[in-house]
């Protein structure tokens, strides 16, 4: 940063102090309030009315996750991981193939690969 650019700093932004708590972290532990809502074949969690979830569809021996939807003011906290994290917990224990149709889903393995040996092609 060059001498002339003026440097911000916290007590330049008074308001930043009054966002709320929420705003400024992340879930503590996201995967804790994951849960399988098998008669709607999906992945959720509720917070308040609101609804994020991880839609799949089961086969003999696969799980294809299909949509992964978090609502616009629950971004940002990890919900959409957490979801994905648990689905392919899920698929690993119950010894599924997955089939990552929805490209968030597809994404997480990018950068997970020790999920890899569970993947199916598509």
């Amino acid at each position: 940063q060059d001498s002339k650019t003026p440097r911000l700093q916290d007590s330049n932004f008074p308001y930043l102090s009054t966002l709320p708590q929420q705003t400024q972290k992340q879930m503590s532990n996201p995967t804790d309030q994951v849960t399988n809502n098998q008669e709607k074949y999906r992945f959720e969690v509720i917070s308040g009315a609101q609804v994020s979830k991880l839609e799949y569809r089961m086969g003999r021996d696969r799980i294809a996750l299909v949509h992964t939807e978090v609502p616009d003011d629950l971004q940002g906290q990890g919900i959409g991981s957490a979801l994905v994290k648990t689905a392919l917990e899920y698929a690993k224990e119950k010894e599924l193939k997955v089939l990552p149709y929805c490209p968030f889903v597809a994404a997480y393995l990018e950068r997970h690969p020790e999920y890899q040996d569970i993947v199916a092609e598509i």
